[in-house]
């Protein structure tokens, strides 16, 4: 089964990617907090490969290590031991200074409430990153426009996100995302304030998008629905992942109708760097899936 073969609605986006997408090697990765005096461990020796152009949602109830693993692999949070590399890089050890510039020039994100900026308006909030990495207010403006139609919001780029619904707000949180045309998207429960339709259609936009482009998405969720969107499923407890299949399987994604307000264009295809990851069979290791629980 191909990673990027799930359907979907999708858009050539213009002058994407603008970096190859990214691959992600994590080894031996460790995160230890310290609580009342305890120490508490949210990843425990977690191994992983993902390929670049993978689409791939990591599961687990609340306290298993997912949003963690998700902080650790985006550079957020610097774990306790271990490496994580992406695109050749090691995150691990790397000045702040640098990690934070390459958050803002190859990463994307989008959060469970979006965190746009209120005072804002749409347009300024996509335009916003790509201003801080240096892109003059004239071009940022106009990717953030091309983005806005795109993603079905022409005409809203003067609104404030407080005038949009929710769904609406979450498109716009997408398209700052995609903005700078980053190699990896992070995505942190990204319906999980939305009602199971707007969340459709945002699960919709983002994977599309994301497939557009090339880039490689990471998305943490607990829900089977949201899941079920993705080709690779990571499933987490207690800090590790689940031995069955590596913890990761691949499983068959039902047909979906376009996004509202997205429309559909042939001949996008496959992702740049795609994998076929095989499918899974009575639970054995499905062909693409290294024994040790990676990708290859």
């Amino acid at each position: 089964m191909n990673l990027t073969s799930a359907p979907g609605a999708t858009h050539p986006l213009p002058q994407t990617p603008v970096l190859p997408s990214a691959g992600i090697t994590v080894s031996a990765l460790v995160k230890e907090y310290e609580r009342g005096g305890i120490r508490v461990q949210a990843l425990a020796g977690v191994d992983l490969h993902l390929p670049p152009g993978a689409q791939v949602a990591v599961m687990g109830p609340s306290g298993s290590g997912k949003t963690t693993l998700l902080h650790c692999l985006a550079g957020v949070l610097r774990p306790t031991s271990g490496s994580v590399v992406v695109e050749g890089q090691e995150l691990v050890g790397m000045p702040e200074r640098q990690l934070s510039r390459l958050r803002l020039q190859r990463f994307g994100f989008v959060f469970q409430d979006g965190q746009l900026l209120p005072e804002l308006s749409n347009e300024e909030n996509i335009a916003l990153p790509r201003m801080l990495a240096g892109v003059n207010r004239s071009a940022a403006t106009t990717r953030a426009r091309e983005l806005l139609g795109l993603l079905g919001l022409a005409g809203l780029g003067a609104h404030r996100p407080g005038q949009l619904s929710g769904g609406q707000a979450q498109r716009v949180a997408i398209a700052r995302a995609l903005a700078a045309g980053p190699q990896v998207v992070f995505a942190d429960e990204p319906t999980g304030a939305l009602d199971q339709a707007t969340g459709h259609e945002v699960m919709g936009v983002l994977t599309s998008a994301c497939r557009a482009s090339g880039a490689t998405l990471v998305l943490v969720t607990h829900d089977p629905g949201v899941a079920s969107w993705f080709p690779a499923v990571i499933e987490m407890r207690d800090g590790r992942i689940l031995p069955a299949a590596g913890g990761v399987r691949a499983r068959p994604v039902p047909p979906r109708r376009a996004a509202p307000g997205v429309g559909t264009v042939p001949g996008v295809g496959a992702a740049h760097g795609s994998r076929d990851v095989g499918s899974e069979v009575d639970g054995s290791h499905p062909e693409g899936f290294d024994t040790d629980g990676s990708l290859r």
